[in-house]
């Protein structure tokens, strides 16, 4: 098939070689660290707070922080280093962010991820802001950019220097892009990863359109070298927001829950059941589902999920 999504698509089990599945490693590697799942959970403020990430760093995740509202960056990034953690901060485009920039430049902070989004990010701004954080931070800083759609907008992105793109517009659970303009890669974001993966020279980040866990085993078989949901972890009772009658709101970066404006809105608000897990258990247990792929994937890595056949439900 030549366009399909995660549940177009189930993965063909061989021979297993472990003597139990928590043998099996699913480490994943960014920049210079290395991380318990190749998962990070959305940068959204409906799944991530502060203090979620400094508990993700503490504990061997991956997070990266969101930067809404009155969100201060180089604050964070000082308090981070200050407690021995790593920084992983996001900037969007404009004087603000130019101007966080130029302040931790000017206190020599330099926080070992920054993340540079805009919801079509293959764009000059992209560019111009990548280039003014390599002016100003230097080449230390692992920098993530996205989000694109196709392998053109990922050689792009890793031509103007980033480290990682983020591959996905339109396909969450709480985004509405597609709806509202037309565009994205909802129906078909699996196989959008693949395509994007034949090209990549870097590390490819799945972002959006994952419901279960096997969808990011799925998403590795298919060329990603990471994940991004907030759906995954969006019923988690210790989430920050309204909670009413067993149920949360869940909400878009795009929403107006999230931006207070009725102007670009391309995202929804959704009520989602409270579960019994925090995000600690759910990650547990998501590591827990990856290790089984692993061991259905007659290997030991994580990445022998990339060798094994796979089976199209329709044509």
């Amino acid at each position: 098939m030549e366009f399909f999504d995660f549940n177009d698509v189930v993965l063909v089990p061989e021979k297993c070689i472990l003597k139990t599945r928590a043998d099996a490693n699913v480490e994943a590697r960014l920049g210079n660290r290395t991380f318990k799942i190749p998962l990070v959970i959305a940068n959204m403020p409906a799944v991530l707070n502060e203090e979620t990430a400094i508990e993700l760093a503490k504990k061997g995740y991956f997070y990266i922080m969101h930067r809404f509202g009155n969100f201060d960056n180089v604050a964070f990034a000082k308090k981070m280093h200050e407690m021995g953690l790593y920084a992983s901060i996001s900037f969007g485009i404009g004087q603000r962010f130019i101007e966080e920039v130029n302040k931790l430049n000017e206190l020599n902070i330099i926080p070992e991820y920054i993340n540079v989004e805009i919801a079509h990010g293959h764009a000059d701004s992209v560019r111009e802001m990548i280039a003014h954080i390599r002016n100003r931070l230097g080449d230390g800083v692992f920098i993530i950019a996205g989000n694109v759609a196709t392998p053109e907008g990922l050689v792009a992105l890793e031509d103007w220097g980033a480290d990682a793109v983020r591959v996905g517009i339109g396909p969450g659970f709480a985004c509405t892009t597609t709806y509202k303009t037309g565009f994205g890669t909802r129906g078909w974001h699996l196989s959008a990863v693949a395509k994007c993966a034949k090209a990549k020279r870097k590390v490819l980040i799945a972002d959006g359109g994952l419901k279960y866990s096997g969808d990011i085993a799925k998403a590795i078989h298919f060329g990603a070298d990471w994940v991004m949901s907030g759906y995954l972890v969006a019923d988690c009772k210790d989430h920050d927001g309204e909670q009413y009658n067993g149920q949360r709101t869940y909400y878009g970066n795009a929403s107006f829950q999230n931006t207070r404006t009725k102007s670009r809105v391309e995202g929804r608000s959704v009520q989602v059941p409270i579960s019994e897990d925090t995000v600690m258990d759910r990650l547990r247990e998501i590591q827990e589902d990856l290790e089984s792929s692993v061991s259905y994937a007659g290997g030991t890595k994580l990445e022998h999920v990339k060798k094994v056949k796979h089976v199209f439900l329709r044509t």
